[in-house]
């Protein structure tokens, strides 16, 4: 899956020289929480409502509320926005984008083509798919087992599930208690729990969850 898939767009920039409170209300109307920057065609930043509204807590409190309404009227997103923007394109792997969200602390990255900021793709979209990968919104017997980590585990386990009848609609695997062993979560239709239980427990190490989900 690659980032051109699941970003969002068309995306919303805004101007260097667009005021704070204008580009807050834009994200409160568009429901977003973050606007590339773009000046000319080209991306020079990227502003955070977090940005906007520790801009907006700042000024001094002796000032009177219209004071302070002007003040804020003066100040541009180029003030308070971030010029080192971190980016991806539409060929990205998500787990990719995934990986420099989580290691640079970050929400969202520009998504670029040409030069050109053609989308966003950010920790929504990431919530989104991950719903798609466990099978979140389907119902069915949600198990958690521990196997060991050598080839043929999992086409032993799929092919379990299918000689009882089951289908399964997401898979995962994730890092096991150690090296020796590895995590795997799946939803499966078409069985019942103590069935699933009953044919996983020779095959695996150990059964962690078993559950209606």
């Amino acid at each position: 899956m690659l980032v051109g898939e699941r970003m969002t767009h068309p995306v919303i920039p805004v101007h260097p020289e667009t005021s704070v409170p204008e580009a807050l209300t834009m994200m409160r109307r568009e429901k977003i929480r973050r606007l590339p920057v773009v000046d000319h065609g080209q991306l020079v930043g990227i502003v955070t409502d977090r940005d906007l509204l520790h801009a907006s807590a700042s000024p001094a409190t002796t000032l009177s509320v219209w004071e302070l309404n002007y003040l804020l009227s003066k100040l541009t997103v180029a003030k308070v926005m971030s010029t080192e923007v971190i980016t991806v394109t539409e060929n990205t792997p998500i787990e990719e984008a995934a990986r420099l969200m989580a290691d640079n602390k970050i929400g969202g990255l520009p998504v670029m083509r040409d030069g050109n900021v053609v989308g966003m793709i950010t920790e929504t979209d990431l919530f989104r798919v991950l719903l798609e990968m466990t099978g979140a919104r389907e119902k069915g017997v949600r198990a958690t087992v521990l196997v060991p980590d050598r080839a043929g585990q999992l086409a032993q386990l799929t092919k379990a599930v299918a000689d009882m009848g089951g289908n399964i609609i997401a898979l995962s695997t994730f890092a096991g208690e150690n090296l020796s062993n590895s995590t795997v979560m799946c939803k499966i239709v078409g069985v019942d729990v103590d069935t699933l239980r009953e044919h996983l427990t020779p095959i695996v190490q150990r059964i962690v969850d078993i559950r209606l989900g």
